[in-house]
């Protein structure tokens, strides 16, 4: 059958909506996938090797209305077209064109919530779904009246098959920190400066004569923060690895021994998929501060630690840091537990939700 998924704007939507395109090609359908056609999708949608079409979506605000208008109509041409039998929006302001154009042309939508609390285009398009898909058991209370299933957020299928950089000496203690492709400014700087001061504490001890284990950070910054951070790194003589946009995340996730990052959805999936323990930093703009509460279901099952950034000083991630430094065995039982987290097989159960609604 023709399936048409839209998955852009952000790659927290974009790298899940690949994951299922790739279940559904496998499984013999003709898949196209839908973004809206920002510079930042570019990155991603390097990964999927189909057809693409750009919607022209924007944000959801008074001054793009003549925009998002343009952008259904462009949607409605491109469905009538193709004819495609089902779509699948993976949630975000990119989902409410392809939407609208299909409940006009009478194709059956299945929707997917990344995250604890549905987004506004979620909660509104979901009146228009035959089935939406959650990633959270708890999201079916906010969305009264829907017909959902739990079936987890899909993560990208080598996410979990990476291997340890091999210039990192073995024996280190590896910090991974990561604000996601676009990098965060405040994470960036608390992180890099209780680094700077955890190697301070460690040469320390070193030079007392107490045996250490060297650290060793590798750190996706977003481009406006690269310099800064390789600076504040290089000023301690702490070895790292400082990308604005890391490539290799698969083989950063399997080299850490603990992450730092925001608390969106497909990054707290992918560090359940990788069984790495975390402490998630929920930005505080989010959304229904949808990141808080994503931190919070991870934090709740022992998988992981949330740091509330408004209240959290360098000083304080880096005793943090130090208490992970000095008890591995914690750092264990929390990966262990975040492994126990993860659905494998999400992207299989949302394609058997589309092939359904399809038919």
């Amino acid at each position: 059958m023709k399936i048409v998924v839209a998955c852009g704007g952000t790659g927290g939507h974009a790298f899940p909506g690949l994951a299922v395109a790739e279940e559904l090609k496998s499984r013999g359908h003709d898949v196209t996938v839908w973004d809206s056609g920002r510079d930042i999708e570019s990155s991603v949608m390097r990964f999927w090797h189909g057809p693409v079409f750009s919607t022209g979506a924007k944000q959801l605000s008074a001054r793009n209305v003549f925009s998002i208008l343009r952008s259904i109509l462009r949607c409605r041409r491109e469905m009538r077209r193709a004819k495609p039998d089902v779509l699948l929006a993976m949630g975000s302001y990119s989902s409410l064109p392809p939407v609208l154009a299909a409940k006009g042309c009478g194709v059956p939508v299945v929707l997917h919530e990344a995250n604890t609390v549905p987004g506004r285009a979620v909660e509104f398009l979901s009146r228009f779904a035959k089935k939406v898909a959650i990633s959270f058991d708890v999201t079916a209370k906010h969305l009264p009246g829907c017909d959902t299933t739990a079936t987890g957020l899909p993560v990208r299928a080598d996410i979990a098959s990476g291997t340890r950089f091999d210039f990192i000496p073995k024996d280190s203690f590896v910090v991974f920190v990561t604000g996601g492709s676009q990098g965060a400014h405040m994470v960036n700087c608390i992180a890099s400066e209780a680094l700077a001061m955890m190697k301070g504490e460690l040469d320390r001890r070193a030079a007392s004569g107490r045996e250490v284990r060297p650290l060793y950070v590798i750190h996706q910054t977003g481009i406006a923060d690269e310099g800064a951070v390789m600076a504040t790194y290089a000023s301690v003589s702490l070895k790292s690895r400082v990308q604005a946009f890391e490539r290799e995340m698969a083989n950063a996730f399997a080299s850490a021994d603990i992450v730092i990052a925001r608390a969106g959805a497909s990054t707290c999936f992918e560090l359940a998929a990788c069984g790495k323990a975390a402490m998630l930093i929920p930005l505080p703009s989010a959304m229904r501060n949808h990141q808080h509460f994503n931190a919070e279901a991870f934090a709740s099952k022992g998988a992981a630690d949330e740091g509330i950034q408004a209240q959290l000083s360098a000083k304080q991630l880096y005793i943090y840091l130090m208490g992970r430094y000095d008890r591995p065995e914690r750092l264990a039982e929390m990966a262990e537990k975040m492994r126990g987290l993860a659905t494998p097989d999400a992207a299989a159960r949302v394609a058997d939700l589309v092939e359904g609604a399809a038919k």
